[in-house]
């Protein structure tokens, strides 16, 4: 028996202000230590444009803007392009999706997707399609960062249930792995009186080499493979997969 398709994406209703309110621990720490990894490896030159694909909040835009990068950001939420915006009123934001990105072909010398914001979809092909845009809006040669989570750990150290206050907030949080995608069933409940909402968050686990495969399948090859934002390789118990390299140097046809 074939799974029905869900109607509606989950990403559509979960990056909202719940989303903003139940994370406030997100700090620019963190996203300096990625923003520096980043440049390491990319050694950008002045006017390099970078593209920071799922900006979210803009915490990594941010930063990028910071060090003298020409930097874009491009989110589906409006929500969280607001936050953005009002965080940083001057930097370029862009509203779109990344399995079609609004830009030309070679418009940007550098590209991040930063904390996991890759295997979204309910179909394999569109996390393909998201990667041949990589690969079209980078120049030849143009350098990208993808940092993902590590599948191997997340199956070893899943906590199938949590419960947490936030605020207000009763936050409960059930997680199982179903057809190669983990899933965060959250039941957000009010401590006053108040509608309980229901949110999901399915992310699909793809390997050290599965990861490779597709991003090498989109002309994009590895050349770093990092298990934290401090820069130590990658190893089994890393806690984050995060690879980077450079866009192949040969034109790739219009798909």
């Amino acid at each position: 028996m074939t799974r029905a398709k869900p109607t509606r994406e989950w990403f559509h209703d979960w990056f909202g202000e719940e989303y903003l309110a139940l994370y406030p621990h997100r700090d620019e720490r963190e996203a300096r230590e990625a923003v520096a990894l980043f440049l390491d490896v990319s050694s950008p030159e002045p006017g390099f444009r970078v593209l920071d694909l799922a900006c979210g909040a803009g915490r990594h835009l941010r930063e990028l803007q910071a060090v003298g990068l020409s930097a874009t950001g491009l989110d589906l939420s409006a929500t969280l392009l607001k936050s953005a915006r009002a965080a940083a009123p001057t930097d370029p934001l862009v509203r779109g999706d990344m399995r079609e990105l609004p830009f030309s072909r070679g418009a940007f010398e550098g590209l991040t997707s930063f904390f996991t914001s890759f295997g979204y979809f309910a179909e394999p092909d569109d996390d393909r399609r998201v990667l041949r845009e990589v690969s079209r809006v980078l120049r030849p040669g143009g350098a990208f960062m993808l940092d993902f989570l590590n599948a191997d750990r997340v199956m070893q150290d899943l906590v199938a249930e949590d419960c947490r206050e936030v605020g207000r907030r009763r936050v409960r949080q059930i997680r199982e792995i179903a057809d190669g995608v983990v899933v965060k069933h959250i039941r957000i409940e009010p401590m006053d009186q108040g509608v309980v909402q229901r949110f999901e968050e399915r992310v699909r686990l793809y390997s050290l080499e599965q990861l490779e495969s597709l991003l090498a399948d989109a002309g994009l090859t590895t050349t770093h493979r990092f298990g934290e934002y401090g820069g130590a390789p990658f190893t089994e118990g890393s806690a984050r997969l995060i690879l980077a390299g450079r866009r192949t140097l040969v034109e790739r046809e219009t798909e």
